[in-house]
């Protein structure tokens, strides 16, 4: 739990979005298909007009990690969402960053147990609107110890990105059988699921991997809606 705050919000991997669910009045969405608002963290939305800015705790995560989200970033911009890539700045994964930052970081089996990486917002942030947080990835990925699809660690840096950002795992009873399960999420007409799905969700070929999805894309739009209709923007 990151002092001054950061919450749980973790995954291996993870695609698209079509019905909303309204609540607090009709006022606050807080899922729809295929996308679910952590606000069981007090996350309820995102900045429209507050820059956000992802940076990195030294110049080579910086330069093995950049890859891995500059179409995702891209994309989030595209959805109105105000981020950028930026530099290099101390990280302490248990204390939230300054306002609007995302920081990634690496340190051996984060969630305490192999191939899991951890995305977590700073809890209750004023007016439920975003304000930032950490994502501190699984070193197993680097050094040969966890063995993990490309597509997959992709997917991944973005996965734990959103959770920063305020989405959590979309996973529903969807068979009726009483329990949600891995993958037991929403899929677009390919069988794509959200890259939130948990634990792994998104894009299986190279080149589309680390895309959002419509899901994905859907529930950013709906946390952006959400700080607008609350006039917390």
């Amino acid at each position: 739990m990151l002092r001054t705050g950061i919450a749980v919000g973790a995954a291996l991997v993870v695609t698209c979005a079509f019905g909303v669910t309204p609540a607090h009045a009709a006022r606050i969405t807080l899922a729809g298909t295929g996308f679910q608002v952590a606000a069981r963290l007090g996350v309820t939305s995102v900045s429209p007009s507050r820059p956000y800015t992802v940076t990195f705790a030294s110049a080579e995560l910086r330069k093995r990690y950049l890859p891995h989200l500059t179409a995702a970033v891209a994309q989030m911009r595209a959805a109105g969402v105000k981020v950028t890539i930026g530099g290099v700045e101390h990280v302490d994964p248990a204390v939230c960053p300054p306002w609007g930052h995302i920081q990634y970081t690496q340190t051996y089996r984060p969630m305490g147990r192999g191939g899991y990486s951890r995305g977590m917002p700073c809890p209750a942030p004023e007016k439920g609107v975003s304000a930032g947080g950490v994502v501190t990835m699984d070193s197993e990925y680097f050094d040969g110890t966890w063995v993990i699809a490309p597509h997959q660690l992709r997917n991944t840096f973005v996965h734990e990105m959103l959770h920063t950002f305020g989405l959590g795992h979309p996973n529903r009873d969807l068979d009726g059988d009483g329990a949600v399960e891995f993958y037991e999420c929403a899929t677009d007409p390919h069988g794509t699921r959200p890259v939130m799905c948990s634990p792994n969700g998104g894009h299986g070929t190279a080149r589309s991997a680390g895309r959002l999805t419509a899901f994905d894309i859907a529930g950013l739009k709906a946390l952006l809606a959400n700080s607008r209709q609350g006039d917390t923007g």
